[in-house]
């Protein structure tokens, strides 16, 4: 996902798909731990992605505290 498509989003949205990344992680990890490294390519985008996702959030908060 790209960071221009990211901050196209609204906060409720990229919150809701904060969620979603953290449970397909979490889902992901059990999997690697059972031996099965299919989805190593998947987790890495996944966590990168989530990674942009926190920043855009991080972002649209301080800004939020500038205007106060």
């Amino acid at each position: 996902m790209k960071a221009d498509k990211i901050r196209q989003m609204d906060t409720k949205e990229l919150q809701t798909q904060d969620g979603d990344m953290q449970e397909q992680m979490f889902r992901l990890r059990f999997q690697m731990g059972m031996g099965q490294m299919d989805g190593l390519k998947k987790y890495r985008q996944l966590r990168k992605d989530r990674a942009r996702i926190l920043t855009v959030l991080r972002e649209r908060e301080l800004e939020t505290g500038k205007k106060d």
